[in-house]
């Protein structure tokens, strides 16, 4: 384990990382929420959340109960130090007196079958999380908490983004 004193330091390990291993990809998440679910307080109202995965985010049956493969559709994470600055921005507005922290994983991370990693095809400063295969809500649930149990976390990274 690694401690970074400062941001250079830290900024220098994820460009190693990148080179060494793929890109590295990362979701800001209000403290206390899940980097893969959203909680009703996360999401504007309104909005439908299937067992904490949002709607819009993936290709549902209109039943609910299945999600249908899509490469443009998925859980979204930052490609680039920008796009995180501004992703991280509009959750700590969102979140005020709130930490925001940070998860990650590289892009090429050993991720569940049935799960992929791919660009976005309009912005190339994120990637989805895609679906490559019809399955249940409940074995996409699985999938996603597989990932998030492994996803790396920098606790509340205001001084980073100042």
């Amino acid at each position: 384990m690694e401690q970074f004193k400062i941001l250079t330091d830290l900024r220098d390990y994820i460009k190693t990382l990148e080179e060494q291993k793929g890109r590295v990809l990362a979701r800001p998440t209000p403290n206390g929420g899940s980097p893969v679910f959203y909680r009703e307080t996360d999401v504007r109202e309104g909005t439908t959340l299937v067992r904490g995965i949002q709607v819009g985010d993936y290709c549902f049956s209109s039943c609910l109960n299945w999600v249908e493969p899509h490469n443009q559709m998925g859980l979204r994470f930052s490609a680039n130090w920008n796009h995180l600055k501004g992703i991280y921005k509009l959750k700590s507005v969102k979140n005020i007196g709130k930490s925001v922290d940070v998860y990650w994983v590289l892009e090429k991370a050993d991720i569940p079958t049935d799960l992929k990693f791919v660009p976005d095809n309009k912005d190339d400063r994120h990637y989805f999380l895609t679906v490559t295969k019809k399955m249940t809500v409940d074995d996409l649930v699985k999938k996603l908490q597989w990932v998030a149990d492994r996803m790396t976390v920098i606790r509340d990274v205001s001084k980073v983004f100042k």
